[in-house]
């Protein structure tokens, strides 16, 4: 991946990044999906510090960002630093809302100590590429806030003192991609790796990253549903039952199809919502996409990818029980993906507030912003 320079994907072509749009970076991340969502998740966490670093002033972590565009041979690897034993799905959430002030304090803080910050706490178990990555994108509560709301994001190499990582996790699905916990004790950075301090900005900053992330994850659904339905239409082409291929049947027709229907539509809507999302972020730079749409094509096209991975697994029967076959370990993923990145039903409650607070509001400016970028264009 690093080799063909997919690894730069979300990094803006004036620092490095290649010049794709953000249908060239779907159909990339699709693929991904469909050949492994551990590999798929691995590149995506890869990535998060690099473009942090890349969006902050700081000339140390733009030198990062040089040597990480530069590195062909994973020298330098990412994750990302969000879930904690305490504050799960909920983390990121509790930023936006007065109710986080009584949401208690964060397990991994941060302290100022002159020019340098020291950090001490714990991440979860579910940090993905944890147990190989050399540098974490790192949320942080300020030492003195008022709860999670007074957040703070840096970039912390994880060879430094102070720093110890978990064994990975023995999960159900995603087995490609190594889960493990990150503790730190006393660890030291200096100012310079801040990428996002403490503030509004970090509110507006978060979310706008969990929207393009929410748009990668739905990407790769897609890929893993796609994946799914073709290793069941294969299948079903070539078992013979009652004397024909179980394809001649009509109950294995209307599920196929259903399939494919799930499948286009999934990807219809995912790509929409990542032209919008990129244009957004990388190409007006207004910073201002919207979180339901985005948080849509995560929720939808994970519960796409469960609903087509079920199906398929039915369709083999008792081969898709064996871990010999691949569809196994496709619907294994898929029950992971409702708690990846994270839950359905979490990310189904963003969505529905932002719905309730702002529907007119960002509809009607979204239509407008967009039919001026397309005319103009």
């Amino acid at each position: 991946m690093k080799k063909l320079g997919y690894h730069k994907l979300h990094i803006s072509p004036d620092v490095g990044g290649p010049n794709l749009t953000p249908i060239q970076r779907y159909i990339i991340m699709e693929e991904l999906g469909w050949g492994s969502l551990g590999l798929a998740t691995a590149i995506g966490v890869d990535s998060i510090p690099s473009v942090v670093a890349a969006l902050s002033g700081s000339q140390e972590l733009q030198s990062l960002v040089s040597e990480w565009l530069e590195d062909t041979g994973c020298k330098y690897h990412g994750c990302w630093g969000v879930t904690e034993p305490d504050h799960g799905s909920d983390h990121l959430p509790a930023i936006r809302d007065e109710d986080a002030l009584k949401f208690g304090k964060g397990n991994v803080t941060a302290r100022k100590d002159g020019s340098e910050w020291v950090i001490n706490g714990q991440k979860s178990a579910w940090v993905s590429s944890a147990p190989v990555a050399t540098h974490c994108a790192l949320h942080v509560q300020v030492e003195g806030g008022r709860g999670l709301v007074d957040g703070m994001l840096c970039v912390a190499p994880l060879d430094a003192d102070g720093v110890e990582r978990g064994k990975p996790v023995d999960t159900l699905g995603m087995r490609d991609c190594p889960q493990g916990e990150l503790f730190f004790n006393d660890m030291r950075i200096p100012e310079s790796y801040v990428a996002v301090a403490s503030g509004p900005l970090y509110g507006v900053f978060a979310d706008q990253l969990l929207c393009l992330t929410s748009c990668a994850v739905g990407a790769y659904s897609v890929g893993l549903a796609r994946a799914a339905f073709e290793e069941a239409l294969n299948y079903a082409r070539q078992r013979v039952q009652g004397g024909v291929p179980i394809v001649k049947h009509k109950n294995i027709k209307l599920t196929i199809y259903r399939m494919f229907e799930k499948v286009e539509t999934a990807r219809y809507y995912v790509r929409k919502a990542m032209e919008y999302t990129h244009r957004r972020v990388f190409e007006l730079r207004t910073f201002d996409a919207s979180l339901r749409h985005a948080r849509m094509a995560q929720v939808y096209a994970k519960r796409i990818a469960y609903e087509v991975a079920n199906e398929a697994l039915q369709i083999f029967g008792a081969y898709g029980l064996s871990k010999e076959v691949i569809v196994e370990k496709l619907f294994r993923d898929a029950r992971a993906l409702q708690i990846e990145d994270r839950t359905v039903e979490v990310l189904s409650i963003e969505a529905a507030e932002d719905v309730i607070s702002s529907y007119e509001k960002t509809y009607y400016d979204a239509t407008l912003i967009t039919k001026r970028y397309e005319s103009s264009a």
